[in-house]
């Protein structure tokens, strides 16, 4: 019996200290972040020229190309820009157009059809694509930055934007078009073109992520574990007049922990000064931090069209993970 006693005393011990190590990983994990919520003007550059439409019976058309594909090239020719693009349009000879749709390349042969004296291929073409959105958190030992809690997809439906860089771009916010039932609101910018403050190097499912010329003011948080979120109140951080940032209650109604999404918790907006300005969460408010008993717990994702004042959230970590991976 002394020596089971013995044997317990020491696997107890053994116990504890496995214990103290899974905590000990568990703090190693969080880092201190500055939470933003400040507003940006966001310009993603494309690897190609994306389709924004095709002309019914057009050489493009025929061919299969359709709107949100992405033309890397022409007669192996990047394409970038569209003046280039319509300088060999115009030698009216059959060209080799490389698009890309879902992540996958394919290759078209196309001929241009002469149209009042110019060569066309039917095809509407855009350089890049440019937006407001919320960056969520500032890294001071790195100076990188996330935002928006969710990827920047092409409107025209051909997916997950890939990009070959990108730049924030200064802005405030001049006007809110409050959310209704049906109707998500939105925020209208006022961007500065000739004053970039950082640049992004990906665009992931996650967010976007790169690094800020200059730092923030505010005072780095501790990051939540993803188990440490719970149902109950909570604030995010917010930008919706100016270039003011402002504290915003909020309830956190369910958590998802398992979710890929960009959903990890359903939240409601409960504070009356933001109700009454937006309804709830509009367009624009993506990135936007959610704090949590002191700690950054996450970001503002989505928004729930028939009830504005509802949306979801996405963990910190998976914004962190997705950042690591790129």
């Amino acid at each position: 019996m002394k020596q089971w006693r013995q044997t317990l005393r020491r696997t107890g011990a053994a116990i504890t200290v496995l214990f103290l190590l899974f905590a000990l990983a568990g703090a190693a994990n969080a880092q201190a972040l500055i939470p933003c919520g400040k507003t940006t003007g966001i310009r993603l550059d494309t690897d190609g020229l994306i389709v924004s439409g095709v002309v019914e019976d057009s050489p493009a058309a025929k061919s299969g190309i359709v709107k949100g594909d992405m033309i890397i090239s022409m007669n192996g020719e990047k394409t970038t820009d569209i003046q280039s693009v319509k300088k060999i349009i115009q030698s009216g000879d059959s060209i080799i157009v490389c698009a890309q749709r879902n992540g996958k390349n394919a290759e078209y042969l196309l001929q241009p059809d002469k149209v009042e004296e110019e060569y066309r291929l039917g095809l509407y073409l855009r350089n890049g694509i440019a937006g407001i959105g919320t960056i969520t958190y500032y890294d001071p030992a790195s100076g990188r930055f996330g935002a928006l809690g969710h990827g920047v997809y092409d409107p025209d439906g051909g997916g997950l934007i890939q990009i070959q860089g990108g730049s924030l771009i200064s802005s405030s916010v001049a006007e809110v078009r409050k959310g209704t039932k049906g109707d998500p609101g939105q925020l209208t910018g006022i961007f500065d073109a000739s004053d970039v403050t950082g640049s992004i190097a990906c665009n992931t499912e996650s967010g976007i992520f790169g690094t800020l010329d200059d730092a923030p003011e505010g005072e780095a948080l501790e990051t939540a574990a993803n188990g440490e979120a719970e149902l109950g109140d909570a604030v995010i951080l917010a930008n919706v007049s100016g270039t003011q940032v402002c504290t915003y209650s909020i309830r956190i109604d369910r958590l998802y922990p398992g979710a890929k999404n960009g959903r990890n918790m359903l939240i409601t907006v409960t504070d009356p000064a933001l109700l009454k300005q937006t309804g709830g969460i509009v367009q624009g408010m993506s990135g936007s931090p959610i704090i949590q008993n002191g700690k950054l717990i996450g970001a503002v994702t989505h928004v729930l069209v028939n009830a504005p004042e509802k949306g979801y959230g996405i963990f910190i970590n998976t914004m962190l993970e997705a950042e690591q991976k790129r």
